[in-house]
């Protein structure tokens, strides 16, 4: 079963950068310079988050995984979003932070 996510990144540096949004970009479509959505199957996202591991630098670096609910429309008793993270846990403290969907 294939699931929406909205897959966002901070990278800090630019050669990683690239090499991220060009990753990215095999598994979905650009919303942002930053923001993809992607259908993934679990498979799909398991070979995302293993070459997003390879490009980061996971102290530096962060991937964020929103899963907003399944592709087929058939089922409306999906869970709620859910977020995940690579490399850097949570939002940083420095400033307020909203995520808007």
């Amino acid at each position: 079963m294939r699931q929406h996510y909205l897959v966002a990144y901070d990278v800090r540096d630019a050669v990683r950068l690239r090499r991220v949004h060009k990753i990215c970009r095999d598994f979905g479509d650009a919303l942002q310079y930053s923001i993809f959505a992607c259908q993934l199957s679990k498979k799909d996202k398991a070979m995302l988050e293993a070459r997003l591991l390879e490009a980061l630098k996971q102290t530096e670096d962060q991937v964020m995984f929103v899963k907003l609910g399944r592709v087929s429309a058939a089922d409306e008793n999906d869970e709620p979003p859910r977020c995940t993270f690579l490399g850097l846990q949570g939002l940083p403290n420095s400033s307020p932070r909203f995520v808007v969907l």
